[in-house]
């Protein structure tokens, strides 16, 4: 009887050690994903402004293009 509840509580440590583990790399994971959404938003904003700033470039071309054929 008590072999088999001190083995029980050991099966339980391990078991708890496994989880505590499993908590530890699921963190460290969790926290490289977030890193890298960060990085990808930085970029996506990045990308955003350089067609933004492209979108406008072009309509100032256009516009003075416009202007010249009608003078």
């Amino acid at each position: 009887m008590v072999d088999s509840v001190t083995e029980q509580v050991i099966q339980l440590e391990q078991r708890v050690d496994r989880l505590m583990r499993l908590c530890d790399q699921l963190r460290d994971e969790n926290r490289v994903l977030l890193n890298a959404q960060e990085s990808l938003n930085a970029e996506r904003a990045a990308l955003l402004d350089k067609n933004e700033t492209a979108r406008a470039r072009l309509e100032a071309m256009i516009s003075r293009l416009k202007a010249l054929e009608q003078s």
